[in-house]
């Protein structure tokens, strides 16, 4: 992902006015804005969907803003860039937000267009410290939008690149056939073995280069990086 306006952001917020604007600005940006009212509901879907930011209000239902974030840090099988919204704005709040694993902290009232630039802030500063994925003998560099195996370029079409570099950032965390579809076609209409075929071309590439990891499809859970036991 390069970081433009085709942003995924979660927004975790229970006040519904402030959810409107934040959806009404993020959108004339180009984002793709998802909502929880409740701090349960929100962990679910962070944990469930992939975000390049997550947008947490303090003071939510069910599990509060500091909960949430708690569980996503250990939980998460990456980590996910946390923005915390509070109305509270003395230094031991902010401390409690940082200390629970947020990444930036907003107090209430905010401008939308200073949020929507520190969410801009967090997903590039997360992509440029995680632009390298490695596993086995396998190195995929998400600047230069190389994969390189045994220190050898690997060719991958566009699709295929995609696909390992989602498998690489959520391993060893399985990833279901919707989160794929999702993350690589979004919203368009795909044909129902394209992801299949995809995922065959890419296997039979990293086969043929000597690749030391093989992609499991799990039935019923989805698909994950296995890294072949060495010879």
């Amino acid at each position: 992902m390069s970081v433009s306006n085709s942003l995924s952001v979660l927004v975790i917020e229970d006040n519904r006015a402030i959810q409107a604007n934040i959806a009404d600005y993020f959108t004339m940006q180009g984002a793709v804005v998802d909502f929880a009212l409740q701090g349960r509901q929100g962990a679910d879907l962070a944990l469930q969907n992939y975000y390049d930011v997550v947008v947490l209000d303090l003071t939510l239902p069910q599990l509060d803003g500091l909960d949430v974030c708690a569980l996503l840090r250990k939980r998460a099988p990456r980590h996910i860039p946390i923005l915390m919204l509070t109305a509270r704005d003395s230094l031991q709040h902010k401390l409690d937000g940082f200390n629970a694993g947020a990444d930036d902290y907003l107090v209430k009232p905010f401008d939308l267009a200073e949020l929507w630039v520190r969410v801009q802030v967090l997903a590039k500063r997360y992509l440029q410290q995680h632009h390298q994925l490695i596993l086995g003998n396998i190195c995929l560099n998400k600047h230069l939008h190389q994969v390189m195996c045994d220190a050898r370029v690997m060719e991958l079409k566009p699709i295929g690149f995609q696909l390992l570099n989602i498998l690489l950032e959520t391993h060893p965390r399985p990833v279901c056939r919707s989160e794929l579809c999702s993350r690589i076609w979004g919203d368009e209409l795909t044909e129902s073995d394209a992801l299949r075929s995809h995922l065959y071309q890419l296997r039979k590439t990293l086969q043929q280069h000597g690749a030391s990891i093989t992609i499991e499809t799990l039935l019923g859970v989805g698909f994950a990086l296995k890294t072949k036991a060495a010879t």
